[in-house]
């Protein structure tokens, strides 16, 4: 059979067997197959070396007695610690000296004084104050035998109908013994002693039988499939597929500034891993951390670290720093609600009704961030009384929580007010008034209508018209009233006038101002 493939393939037999071995040393495949392959190609400097490794003293002992060449009988004399065999070698080969040298370095002390007689005058002086050791291999970890193999079945063809249900066998072989046999044959037939000169083996050798088999092929891994099964890209990003988890992204949403993701992206595909130690001469484990595993599923989607809850804990803080009203307070409300809008696109939710609960979140956190930010650029323009005037009025009109609207009007009436704007102050007064406000604030409010009431004019003119329906831009804090055109935000719907179409989103950070998306998707349901 062998010399068949090696015809197909072009190369001639020994090529075939030295290539098979080298290929099974690759893989880590089993040594017999390895130890056939070196037989086949008479290559036993490679022979000697896998029986050094794999602690096969016995085979490695009767290969330095019948291995062809001082320097392979040498060599393996090293590799079995045998100084006498050694000693014997070099005085074979005329190398006298060293032949003294190494036994009396060694001790012995009848072979050292031999070889003294025979060199005469010229017998070498050892070096003084010198402490000699014997050179001996490391002892292999594991010792002998072949590595387990895949149980293979023979079927019916193979070995017919009684012999279906038996299981091939690994025979061992012992390599030494049929080696030996062959060399006293060849001795006898040739006349010559026991050595190793004049020996000529034969191509096929008593090798060890070692059973075939197709090796299974490996499994996909855990990333892949979660990559290959999901079209949410949360769980893309934690099966390592970011690049695929981004064209996700800005295909649904129109995401194109990731810079702000990139941590959380991180986060997700980390939180998903796990890694169990092993030896300490072997790589750790890695392991996939799933979400809902159960005993009925082979394989469940990926754990992530980002959940629903989490963002609702993150909108109280974000309205209790709302409440607060200072500037450091509104500017990490800012950061907070920001921080929502940035973790929705990578969150997961298992119900239409969470997914409901997702957008309107949106939605609420879209309106903070624009009316905090207007507040906090009122509270910058100090020069400027009617800028702050409009900003004051503007954010009144942003869908706040009924406390944070009520101080909204609070601030927006006595800055008008005092800015003696006061039919637009009466206005906001009579708003306040019907959000059922505190005391105080109900108090301030009635005392404004009353003296407004009296000269309902405004000192100033204000780009501000209550009676007309408008949107605030979120880029310029100008109004865009009905029938005016505008273009918004795919992820966050805030809107824009249309001179800042195609800039990056000033509200949500992420994404492009009018691009065209499909819509949020968060939930294996809306991909059923």
């Amino acid at each position: 059979m062998s010399v068949a493939v090696a015809s197909a393939t072009n190369i001639n037999e020994e090529d075939y067997w030295y290539r098979l071995g080298v290929e099974a040393l690759r893989r880590g495949g089993n040594s017999g197959i390895v130890e056939f392959a070196y037989q086949q190609t008479r290559n036993f400097e490679r022979l000697s070396f896998l029986y050094l490794i794999t602690g096969n003293l016995e085979k490695l002992s009767k290969l330095m007695k019948l291995k062809k060449g001082v320097m392979g009988q040498f060599h393996n004399a090293l590799y079995m610690g045998d100084v006498k065999e050694r000693v014997k070698i070099l005085e074979n080969a005329g190398l006298l000296p060293l032949a003294y040298i190494t036994a009396s370095v060694h001790g012995l002390e009848d072979i050292a004084e031999r070889l003294s007689i025979a060199l005469g005058d010229d017998v070498p002086s050892l070096p003084q104050g010198k402490t000699h050791s014997l050179l001996m291999p490391p002892i292999p970890v594991v010792c002998g035998g072949d590595w387990p193999l895949l149980r293979v079945m023979k079927g019916i063809f193979e070995g017919g109908l009684e012999s279906a249900n038996e299981e091939d066998d690994v025979e061992e072989g012992d390599w030494g013994d049929a080696l030996a046999e062959e060399e006293e044959e060849d001795g006898e037939e040739e006349g010559e002693g026991s050595g190793w000169e004049g020996l000529e083996l034969p191509l096929q050798l008593d090798t060890p039988k070692v059973s075939a088999f197709m090796t299974p092929s490996q499994g996909m891994a855990v990333s892949q499939i979660w990559s290959q099964e999901s079209l949410l890209a949360a769980e893309q990003a934690a099966a390592g597929s970011f690049d695929t988890a981004m064209r996700l992204l800005n295909r649904q949403l129109g995401i194109k500034n990731f810079a702000p993701l990139k941590s959380m992206l991180l986060d997700l595909l980390i939180g998903s891993q796990s890694y169990l130690p092993a030896f300490s001469s072997s790589p750790v484990v890695p392991l996939a951390v799933e979400r809902g595993w159960s005993e009925s599923s082979s394989r469940g989607p990926p754990a992530l670290v980002y959940e629903l809850s989490q963002q609702e804990e993150k909108l109280k803080s974000g309205y209790k720093a709302t409440t607060s009203g200072k500037d450091e307070n509104l500017t990490e409300a800012v950061r907070l609600f920001r921080s929502i809008l940035h973790t929705i696109p990578l969150l997961v939710v298992e119900s239409r009704t969470e997914v409901e609960e997702v957008k309107e979140l949106v939605t609420i956190v879209k309106e903070y961030i624009l009316g905090l930010k207007m507040e906090l650029k009122r509270r910058e323009t100090r020069d400027d009384p009617v800028r702050q005037q409009e900003l004051a009025a503007y954010f009144t009109h942003c869908n706040l929580q009924p406390p944070h609207l009520r101080l909204a009007l609070f601030s927006a009436m006595g800055v008008c007010y005092r800015a003696r704007n006061l039919a637009t102050a009466y206005n906001f007064a009579k708003r306040l008034l019907e959000t059922n406000p505190t005391e105080s604030q109900a108090k301030t409010a009635r005392q404004i209508v009353q003296a407004a009431g009296r000269n309902m004019t405004d000192a100033t003119e204000l780009n501000y018209d209550f009676r007309n329906p408008f949107v605030i831009c979120g880029s310029t804090y100008v109004p865009i009233y009905r029938g005016q055109k505008d273009v918004s935000c795919p992820y966050c719907t805030a809107r824009f006038v249309p001179s800042q179409e195609g800039n990056i989103c000033a509200i949500c950070d992420l994404a492009v101002i009018g691009a065209e998306a499909s819509g949020l998707l968060c939930s294996p349901s809306q991909v059923r």
